[in-house]
C-alpha cells in the first residue's frame, strides 16, 4: 500500500503547527511490527503531509508494517473508535502504533490502545494567539519536543497538575494527585503503561 497525502488545503492561517520527527529518531523505536496512523488534521493545523508520506513509504521498505490508515480528527474519540475497529486485525498484529499527528491525537490513540506502545511521529509547535477550543479530554502545549514517546503516550506538561516532566513529585497518595485528591496522578498512569510495554 502506497500512502499519498490528500491535496494541501491549508494556508497561512494555521493555528497549530506539527513538524515531522527525524527518521533517525523514529527508526530505533520501531521494534517488531508497527501499525501507522496518519491524521491529516483539522483545517486549523499545518501538517507536513508530503514529508510524512515520504517517510511512511520509506518505513514500509525498512520496517515490518502491519497496516496504514489516513484519517482526519483522530482526536475525536467516537471517530477514532470506529477507525480502530475497522483496522482491528492489523492493530492486534502490531507491537506498536506510530501516530503522525499533533499531541492531542497521539494521546487519544494511547488512551484507547492502552495495551500497545503508542509513539509520536511529530512534534507540535506553539503559535501565539488563540489555538482553538476543543471539548476533548487531552491537550497539547506545543512544547516543540514532544515527550509522548518517553511517557507512554501521555503528556506530563498538560496532564500533570504541576507540569512535571521528570516523573511523579512524590506527593501522590493512593494514585491521587496531592493538589486535588479527586484527580488521578498522571504519572502513576504512565508508569503502569510504560512498564507494561
Amino acid at each position: 500500500m502506497r500512502y499519498a497525502p490528500c491535496e494541501e488545503r491549508l494556508g497561512v492561517d494555521a493555528m497549530l503547527v506539527t513538524e515531522l520527527k527525524s527518521k533517525g529518531s523514529i527508526l530505533p523505536l520501531l521494534d517488531g511490527r508497527t501499525f501507522i496512523i496518519c491524521c491529516e488534521g483539522c483545517s486549523e493545523i499545518f501538517f507536513p503531509k508530503t514529508e510524512v508520506a515520504e517517510l511512511v513509504n520509506a518505513l514500509q521498505t525498512e520496517c515490518n508494517i502491519t497496516g496504514i490508515t489516513v484519517a482526519d480528527f483522530i482526536c475525536a474519540p467516537d471517530h477514532l473508535s470506529a477507525l480502530l475497529a475497522k483496522y482491528k486485525t492489523e492493530i492486534d498484529a502490531a507491537d506498536s502504533i506510530l501516530v503522525f499527528s499533533c499531541g492531542v491525537g497521539v494521546q487519544t490513540v494511547a488512551d484507547m490502545l492502552v495495551s500497545k506502545r503508542v509513539l509520536a511521529g511529530c512534534d507540535t509547535y506553539p503559535l501565539p494567539g488563540v489555538v482553538g477550543v476543543t471539548p476533548l479530554e487531552f491537550d497539547c502545549a506545543g512544547c516543540e519536543r514532544c515527550l509522548l514517546n518517553e511517557t507512554g503516550g501521555f503528556c506530563p506538561v498538560t496532564a500533570c497538575a504541576k507540569g512535571l516532566t521528570n516523573g511523579p513529585c512524590g506527593g501522590s497518595k493512593d494514585g491521587k494527585c496531592e493538589t486535588d485528591r479527586n484527580v488521578n496522578c498522571a504519572w502513576e498512569g504512565t508508569h503502569s503503561t510504560t512498564t507494561a510495554t
